[in-house]
């Protein structure tokens, strides 16, 4: 029977058909194989009786898999950041849109508590200029909530963010249906509860929202990272100098003599923070060796 996991639970995986939601274990065979199912992957599950557990069988190919947020086949991913409390990082933000870049799932920027911030359409701009959607949540204003719900029409959406952001606030003021758990965040740490446990799929507008479990940097730093070579197409606003440069097939856009790309963040075309995030991913990766890689 093909379905969609739509839950993972401990080692169990809730699995949406058109007879309704089966709960299943995977197969041994899964892990010899070295692959675990994910929420939102499609897949194939046999229904036993009673005195046996339904089990899924086949993982469909994938079209993308995200490892925080543990999510297959995504086609939107919301990036959610506060302007305050905890505020913004502008490097975890640009790794992240890198990693989704990567993977050809569409990052959506969305900007909260902008009301404690005056500077807020700076960072706006950033990223509105690089070609991004960015989402103003100004809870005063429900046409950038509508934007959001026309987005993610028919589509697998996540919400993803550090903890305290106001990830399932929003989530809440979109589909209050939801009943999502919220936390405040902490004074003293900076940074708010994980509260949502378990990463799960909600129908909603025709397609699939997920909220997420928060992150924090240190697991960012575990996640799959964007290697050098890949580093550049995954920078979208330096796509029209890549072959411009002068050392076309050498030029690491660091610091490069004759780099189109340079010339472009001089000249204002490309913003010296997303060159800067660059510039501190590229260090972090350019010396990784191959086995490191394998990790």
């Amino acid at each position: 029977m093909p379905g969609k996991i739509v839950k993972q639970l401990s080692n169990f995986y809730y699995v949406e058909t058109a007879s309704g939601v089966y709960e299943c274990k995977a197969r041994g065979s899964f892990r010899q194989q070295k692959i675990s199912p994910l929420v939102g992957d499609d897949v194939e599950i046999t229904v036993n009786d009673g005195d046996h557990e339904n089990t899924v069988d086949v993982i469909l190919p994938r079209k993308n898999a995200l490892v925080r947020p543990a999510l297959a086949n995504l086609d939107l991913l919301f990036l959610v950041n506060s302007m305050v409390d905890p505020k913004i990082n502008p490097l975890i933000l640009d790794k992240l849109i890198a990693i989704a870049e990567k993977k050809e799932i569409e990052p959506v920027i969305v900007l909260t508590k902008v009301d404690l911030c005056p500077d807020y359409q700076e960072v706006a701009s950033i990223y509105q200029n690089a070609g991004f959607t960015v989402i103003v949540c100004d809870y005063q204003n429900s046409e950038e909530y509508r934007k959001i719900l026309d987005l993610m029409r028919g589509k697998v959406s996540a919400f993803s963010g550090n903890t305290g952001v106001g990830k399932s606030t929003l989530l809440n003021r979109l589909f209050p249906e939801l009943q999502l758990a919220t936390g405040e965040t902490s004074k003293k740490l900076g940074r708010g509860r994980h509260t949502t446990r378990h990463c799960e799929l909600f129908r909603v507008e025709g397609g699939y929202v997920a909220d997420t479990p928060g992150f924090s940097s240190l697991e960012l730093e575990r996640c799959e990272k964007v290697y050098k070579e890949e580093l550049p197409y995954c920078f979208r606003e330096f796509l029209p100098y890549l072959d411009r440069c002068r050392f076309v097939n050498n030029c690491a856009h660091v610091n490069d003599k004759g780099c189109a790309v340079l010339q472009a963040v001089k000249d204002g075309a490309i913003s010296p923070s997303r060159h800067n995030s660059y510039v501190a991913m590229y260090n972090e990766v350019k010396d990784l060796k191959e086995w490191e890689r394998k990790k």
